[in-house]
């Protein structure tokens, strides 16, 4: 076993263990993928402004989402497919969270149902919203969720359609998988996560039974494009608030306008994201849509941060250009593909401690006193 240092470990561990159609599923953006590698590169260019001679002894990295308390300003992001990276990766990833202290986010498309994670969690976790064309199932989807003690409800907003993903197709991705020649020399490259898919779930767990299609081999592309709804509007975002009636939280922001429409609408936080530069290539990072929408609404509402983090630096400079709170969805992926529960407990303690060490060097004791002013202009 390597040494693991930082969240980059993990991810080549992962790329080494995990099939490729999967590891590319997570690991890729849309077209070109210039929104995907900017995501990353404009995070990577802001500089930290650092400040000595100030005592920084007794920090804290804690503070609140939505009324919770967490170890620190994170969420694990709803990611599709975690099952995939790890047999029963969905669980894994939510009981790591639990013992950590940060929320854990059930996607749609995820492997485990909602019913499983109930199964292996004590306290509530959150389920994202996909809304599909078939408006009976979206209310059912609700109910289980407020069944399983869900507290709050993500739904994306900003995978109408699929933008297309060239690795994806390039692999026929399907679930499960097609056991193709390539597939299957593949496969054979990776015993370790062979033996584990054997007694893993291995189709989407809250479509199974309802949602045609959802439970043998199809392409994701084409599932998505007979299954999701183009005309979702800010009409089904009240509808959908009316049904659940809890914390809702609106996900895939990067407009000052949107995020306005959004605050109008009653939401509880929203995320400036931008799908990890999965959907529309060519759009900004979402790091750089961030100011201006916390200055625009951050009075109102929580403004969260999703896209790019890779490590506590990443997150002290979300924090310092407003946001309350950010989503981690590729560095849990790639922890949770290296060495499963594992490597998330592992990939959490390595950001805490990284968030911690750079709040230390900047001037801060505490995270929610971090601002502009650390941040070299």
């Amino acid at each position: 076993m390597p040494v693991i240092t930082c969240v980059e470990d993990l991810r080549l561990l992962a790329k080494k263990r995990v099939p490729k159609a999967f590891y590319d599923y997570a690991d890729s953006g849309s077209y070109s993928e210039s929104t995907y590698r900017a995501n990353t590169d404009d995070l990577a260019a802001i500089k930290l402004r650092q400040r000595v001679a100030i005592n920084v002894d007794q920090r804290n990295t804690r503070t609140t989402l939505l009324g919770q308390e967490v170890t620190m300003p994170v969420a694990i992001a709803p990611t599709g497919l975690t099952g995939m990276q790890w047999a029963n990766g969905e669980m894994l990833g939510a009981i790591a969270a639990e013992k950590f202290g940060i929320p854990f986010t059930l996607s749609t498309m995820s492997i485990c149902s909602l019913e499983d994670i109930a199964s292996v969690t004590s306290k509530p976790f959150w389920f994202q919203l996909y809304v599909m064309r078939d408006r009976g199932f979206v209310r059912e989807l609700i109910q289980r969720a407020k069944a399983c003690g869900c507290s709050a409800l993500v739904l994306t907003l900003d995978l109408q359609i699929l933008g297309q993903r060239h690795k994806d197709l390039k692999n026929g991705m399907s679930v499960p998988p097609r056991l193709t020649l390539a597939n299957l020399l593949d496969l054979a490259s990776k015993p370790g996560w062979a033996l584990r898919a054997l007694g893993g779930r291995k189709t989407f767990g809250n479509l199974a039974g309802h949602v045609k299609g959802s439970s043998g081999i199809t392409t994701l592309s084409q599932w998505t494009a007979s299954q999701f709804d183009p005309t979702l509007n800010w009409d089904d975002v009240a509808w959908i608030q009316q049904e659940w009636g809890g914390k809702l939280i609106l996900k895939g922001i990067l407009d000052v306008d949107d995020a306005r429409l959004a605050v109008q609408s009653g939401a509880d936080a929203i995320v400036v994201s931008n799908h990890g530069g999965r959907q529309l290539d060519g759009a900004i990072s979402s790091i750089q849509a961030l100011p201006a929408i916390a200055e625009a609404v951050g009075h109102q509402t929580e403004v969260w941060f999703d896209g790019g983090i890779r490590s506590g630096q990443d997150i002290l400079k979300a924090c310092a250009l407003g946001a309350k709170g950010s989503m981690i969805g590729r560095a849990f992926l790639y922890a949770l593909g290296a060495m499963g529960e594992q490597g998330v407990s592992l990939m959490l303690e390595i950001l805490r401690k990284e968030l911690d060490v750079s709040m230390a060097l900047t001037g801060n004791k505490d995270i929610r006193t971090v601002g502009p002013h650390n941040l070299v202009r």
